[in-house]
């Protein structure tokens, strides 16, 4: 009996404790182009101590043909490789994972169709990151394994499809550039079968020093006083010069000239003998061999120091923002209200209502951090941001911006989604036919027209006495009794509306609270 009693005392203390540590355990996923990777850690006291990952090889850019078009067989090993995820991560609270995917799949022709599967396979949505975001995560994730972070630094990052370069000092990033250059991308075209000589890897690396002018002088000017790389192609090269006495310390120019030449008079990757030089990474320890020797040169380097900190540690602190409503988002679009000039009154009055209406329709929404209202706020704040370029059209000059711009924080598909809303705000309806009808962004271009329509004559009257009902093939607004005749403009506006709802074989009804429906 007390054997029996003393197990279940066991089996539910470490339920609770398991249960306590899973609300302070975060994840982030990495879907790079060379290596697919996973990453646990937990928060303690505001900081990020990761003790379990996983990594696989799965080369998705060598998948990628001339065509961009992502093969069936790179597609099942990606999947294969999230699945594997799925089970690591499997009970994670929908906010306590970020899932992010790099240049092969910004590039995919057929990235769509992938990425439906990857998110079936893994559980969790998968956000596509442009260049400059990834290379600011990478930062993130570098400076906070610098044991002096507040010097300048150089961050170089070769992946597999593409390189970031960054400047920062103190977890702020000075510059940002993402090369469409990476150790599969080059390994492929310039060292087909492992295949090296000098012809082949003088061709490698002018290439890389022509992506890489475009880049060097406002790198040089800005200076920096220690070159850190990251990421698997500089931690290999790194182990590779030291474990056979090529350097002391780090990577350094005259290691990777004695690597080249190791390779060339070899003549296949396959034929040296190399301490450190794991299987996985033979395939495409050329490329990057060659994209770091041009960096080297282009940059004058002499040395060049590692960090474990990459981009999925970047990840998780980013994360861990928004963990704790600390999300870099909110601060890019406080810095696009102030570089675009917006009204803010006005903004924030229509982005009030917007909000306010939605929790009528969905009650979820009425919390702060829910998703669907987070993105109506945003989308509220910066649908004007397109009059600083005219007034005509200005949704759409509006949603141009939000499409293109680098918007620190946000993935391509958060920048699109804000761009869908803006751009359906005003203007005829027909343009929502390219939304989910059954999705709730349907819900909040409702609530920003309404909105915006509500506030049309730019007073300071604040959040209306209002309801807003969802109908079988539409909604229903009710206002209070004598208020569209003390403010007919807003009258005219709403039945303008209700006539493009109307266009659209949608029904937008208007009537007086108390009034009866017929």
């Amino acid at each position: 009996m007390l054997e029996w009693t003393l197990s279940r005392f066991e089996a539910l203390h470490e339920s609770v404790f398991q249960a306590a540590m899973m609300q302070d355990v975060i994840a982030a996923v990495d879907l790079g182009s060379n290596s697919f990777r996973l990453q646990v850690g937990r928060i303690v006291n505001g900081q990020i101590y990761a003790f379990d990952g996983l990594k696989e090889p799965v080369q998705l850019a060598a998948g990628l043909t001339a065509g961009k078009w992502l093969d069936d067989e790179a597609c099942r090993r990606g999947l294969a490789a999230l699945r594997l995820f799925r089970e690591r991560i499997a009970g994670f609270k929908p906010d306590a994972v970020r899932a992010v995917a790099t240049n092969t799949l910004r590039v995919a022709k057929n990235a769509p169709d992938f990425l439906r599967q990857a998110e079936k396979a893994l559980g969790f949505p998968i956000e596509v990151i442009g260049g400059r975001e990834e290379a600011r995560l990478i930062y993130v994730g570098v400076a906070h394994t610098l044991p002096d972070p507040h010097r300048q630094q150089l961050i170089v990052d070769i992946g597999g499809g593409s390189t970031e370069f960054i400047i920062g000092k103190s977890f702020a990033p000075v510059l940002l550039d993402s090369l469409y250059m990476g150790c599969v991308s080059y390994s492929l075209r310039y060292f087909s079968g492992g295949k090296i000589d000098k012809r082949s890897f003088r061709e490698a690396e002018l290439s890389a020093r022509r992506e890489l002018q475009s880049i060097t002088h406002d790198y040089r000017e800005t200076g920096w006083e220690q070159a850190v790389g990251s990421s698997g192609s500089a931690k290999a090269l790194e182990e590779i010069l030291m474990e056979n006495g090529l350097s002391e310390t780090g990577i350094t120019r005259e290691g990777l000239e004695k690597l080249r030449t190791v390779f060339i008079r070899a003549g296949s990757v396959d034929a040296v003998d190399l301490h450190a030089l794991r299987s996985d990474r033979k395939s495409v320890i050329l490329g990057g061999l060659a994209i770091m020797v041009a960096v080297f040169h282009e940059f004058g380097l002499q040395r060049m120091a590692f960090s474990e900190g990459a981009l999925r540690l970047g990840v998780l602190y980013d994360l861990l923002g928004r963990y704790h409503r600390n999300d870099l988002r909110d601060a890019t679009v406080d810095a696009f209200i102030s570089r675009y000039r917006v009204n803010v009154r006005q903004a924030r009055q229509v982005a009030d209502t917007a909000c306010f209406l939605l929790a009528q329709l969905d009650p979820a929404a009425a919390e702060p951090g829910n998703v669907d209202r987070r993105f109506l706020r945003w989308a509220a704040l910066l649908h004007e941001i397109g009059i600083s370029v005219a007034h005509a059209g200005y949704h759409k000059h509006s949603a141009y911006i939000l499409t293109n711009a680098d918007m620190p924080g946000f993935s391509r598909m958060d920048q699109g989604r804000l761009a869908r809303l803006v751009l359906a705000h005003r203007g005829k309806p027909e343009r929502l036919t390219d939304i989910d009808p059954s999705g709730s962004d349907w819900l909040l271009v409702a609530c920003l027209r309404l909105a915006v329509v509500i506030h049309r004559a730019r007073d300071s009257r604040g959040v209306p006495d209002i309801a807003l009902t969802r109908t079988k093939r539409g909604f229903t607004v009710k206002t209070p009794p004598g208020w569209l005749q003390e403010l007919p403009l807003t009258a005219a506006a709403l039945e303008e509306e209700r006539l493009q709802w109307r266009s659209v074989g949608r029904v937008l009804a208007v009537r007086t609270r108390g009034a009866s429906a017929g």
